[in-house]
């Protein structure tokens, strides 16, 4: 058996993932983290043969995690799990030390593939993305959700995100949480920077 630890947020999702991979018979899930804090702790006790870590977290993003996991426990396999489909965040995520990158909307054959291969320490990337897509001259594309479009633009016009959230009605940290993803999306360092290659892509 595969032991198999998830670090994620929502728990209808881990409810799901949960039983697919226990049902597997080849993988089963010992330790479930709701945050990136609890995931240092528990790690420090109990290594699993596969982390699935989610990008988008309370207390940071995955893909960073997954570079700081990497440095700590080199022998650690991680197996992205994201909504994003960007290659520039795919590429980064094999960067900072993933073997595999899935979609939460993945099957439950490509979930359990994916545990298999990256236990194997195989490349695993859901195949629903392309690594060998073209680029584009200003580099690739990045599709943006209505509400993404919207927290951009405020950025660009140079609010903070306090007043961002009380625009547009959110709370701080949902703006804040869609700002990393911007961030992480367009692969930019910064707010600036965010801003000058979404103006090059006519994003805003």
């Amino acid at each position: 058996m595969i032991s198999v630890q998830i670090v994620d947020d929502h728990k209808m999702l881990l409810e799901g993932l949960c039983r697919i991979i226990n049902e597997s018979e080849v993988a089963r899930v010992n330790q479930l983290y709701y945050s990136l804090q609890d995931c240092r702790k528990g790690l420090c006790l109990n290594l699993p043969d596969v982390l699935l870590l989610d990008i988008h977290l309370p207390d940071g993003n995955g893909v960073d995690f997954c570079a700081e996991a990497k440095a700590l426990y080199p022998g650690l396999k991680i197996l992205m799990l994201s909504s994003l489909h960007e290659t520039s965040v795919v590429k980064r995520s094999l960067h900072n030390g993933a073997l595999g990158y899935i979609l939460k909307n993945a099957t439950s054959e490509e979930v359990i593939a994916g545990i298999e291969a990256v236990n194997r320490g195989e490349t695993y990337i859901c195949k629903n993305i392309n690594l060998t897509e073209k680029e584009t001259k200003n580099n690739e594309v990045v599709w943006l959700t209505a509400r993404e479009k919207e927290v951009l633009q405020l950025i660009a016009d140079g609010y903070a995100d306090p007043q961002i959230a009380e625009k547009i009605f959110l709370s701080p940290f949902t703006v804040k949480d869609i700002r990393k993803g911007l961030l992480l999306k367009f692969a930019a360092k910064n707010s600036v920077q965010l801003v000058q290659m979404a103006k090059k892509q006519m994003q805003i």
